[in-house]
């Protein structure tokens, strides 16, 4: 299983350039990845954009859900990245996944794995958990 999700609300750069998580953002997160854990989410690694937003966001996932995941920066994350480059590295790689990171490369990467034309969109700051099918991805749950 794979769980893509939408980095919490950040302060935005007027406030902080590197857009860390607000205290709404913060709660917000740590509410998302409780969900998660108690939908039975294990992940062996969490990867991350290494925006601070995102890793703070991953770090929550990490406590809530597994405190010994593997947590690291991927290349690949970027708001404008191909979402073909993590599409290739989730099928090499055959661990249980969180992956944060933000728009538009989620829902572009949600879609490519789905492999389905645009419709229904991800949940901003919200996550979306998949499994591995015969053919691509099959999405099990989401959480706004």
């Amino acid at each position: 299983m794979i769980v893509l999700v939408h980095h919490a609300e950040a302060v935005g750069p007027e406030v902080d350039p590197m857009r860390p998580l607000s205290a709404a953002g913060r709660a917000a997160a740590a509410r998302l990845a409780a969900d998660a854990a108690a939908r039975g989410v294990r992940p062996d690694a969490i990867w991350h954009s290494g925006k601070v937003r995102a890793r703070q966001t991953a770090e929550l996932f990490g406590r809530a859900c597994q405190p010994l995941a593997r947590l690291s920066a991927v290349r690949g994350l970027q708001p404008d990245d191909p979402p073909r480059w993590i599409r290739d590295e989730l099928d090499a790689d055959d661990r249980a996944i969180v992956i944060v990171g933000h728009m538009p490369h989620l829902n572009r990467l949600l879609h490519l794995l789905r492999g389905d034309a645009p419709g229904a969109e991800f949940p901003p700051h919200g996550c979306v958990a998949l499994e591995r099918a015969e053919a691509g991805w099959t999405e099990c749950w989401r959480l706004d």
